[in-house]
């Protein structure tokens, strides 16, 4: 099967137009319509269906589009990684994590990581969806389990806790909160049992509402439970690492916690020498033993 070709037709499949495939491959309109012609004599199939407003995938189509989609993602991942100097850290770095994690976590550090590499750019992607890392949907991931992803590296970097914190401002008038009954006179804020979420979370969540609380907000993610609590709407349920950067949070009933949750950082076997990916695994291992270190300081200064 001709390359030139296939590159010719994934760009009109992309584009949904001869036209727009012309101007992003620099060819004429009839250039492009040739080449489609011919793949599709060669093939002895139809490809696309003409009509007014521009041309759809057949099935024999989508097909090949998804073969093609696949073939480029490769190609993205070898050019990527020719590309990395021997001796410097530049291009674009596509890292997705949670949007709790990464929006309470690891946004607030890069500031640190652009400091060094300036010339880096960075698409931080935040959702629970776990993206296909082999098929460069994204170049390196932080995610709350270990992934099962065959031909990743992947290395432990944390364990985390959901804890139960509330402002000072908010437990200054209310009651002593001495055991898990009392929390039926405060207002709970955790995210919704039904939305994603790590296993640990869901079950501690599951728990308290057992309790016939008497005032609840759920909110979809952890950013959201964090701003609720920040403006004194109750007791969250939040990761243990949001105390270093919130020290006006308070723990709330310190014997009761999820279980442990494990946080892993993972990258496609092909990137292991990406100097890219290099430097943005040593950022955060860096940045993780800052933390540790801090959280022991504060722990120290408690008793």
């Amino acid at each position: 099967m001709d390359w030139d070709k296939l590159r010719i037709f994934h760009a009109v499949a992309d584009a949904g137009s001869l036209t727009a495939a012309g101007d992003t491959l620099h060819l004429s309109q009839s250039a492009v319509s040739r080449q489609i012609r011919s793949l599709e004599e060669s093939l002895n199939t139809t490809l696309f269906h003409r009509h007014a407003r521009g041309l759809i995938l057949t099935e024999q189509g989508e097909l090949l589009f998804d073969a093609t989609k696949s073939m480029n993602k490769r190609l993205e991942a070898a050019s990527a990684r020719i590309r990395d100097s021997e001796e410097e850290v530049f291009g674009e770095l596509k890292v997705t994590t949670t949007i709790g994690f990464g929006s309470l976590w690891l946004a607030p550090r890069l500031v640190k990581f652009y400091e060094k590499f300036p010339d880096l750019k960075i698409d931080l992607m935040l959702e629970e969806r776990v993206l296909d890392l082999p098929m460069r949907e994204a170049d390196v991931a932080i995610r709350m389990k270990e992934p099962s992803q065959a031909d990743l590296i992947r290395k432990r970097l944390m364990s985390v806790h959901m804890r139960l914190y509330a402002s000072r401002d908010y437990l200054s008038d209310k009651p002593p909160v001495e055991s898990i009954e009392d929390l039926r006179n405060l207002r709970l804020v955790c995210q919704n049992p039904g939305s994603t979420q790590v296993t640990a979370s869901a079950s501690l969540t599951h728990h308290l509402l057992s309790y016939d609380l008497r005032s609840l907000l759920t909110v979809n993610n952890y950013f959201g439970v964090l701003q609720a609590v920040n403006n004194h709407l109750g007791v969250g349920i939040l990761p243990d690492y949001v105390v270093e950067d919130f020290p006006e949070l308070v723990r709330v009933l310190p014997e009761i916690e999820s279980a442990e949750v494990p946080v892993f950082l993972a990258y496609p076997e092909e990137l292991r020498q990406s100097k890219r990916i290099g430097a943005f695994r040593d950022f955060v291992q860096e940045e993780i033993i800052a933390h540790r270190r801090k959280l022991r300081d504060a722990l120290a200064g408690q008793v």
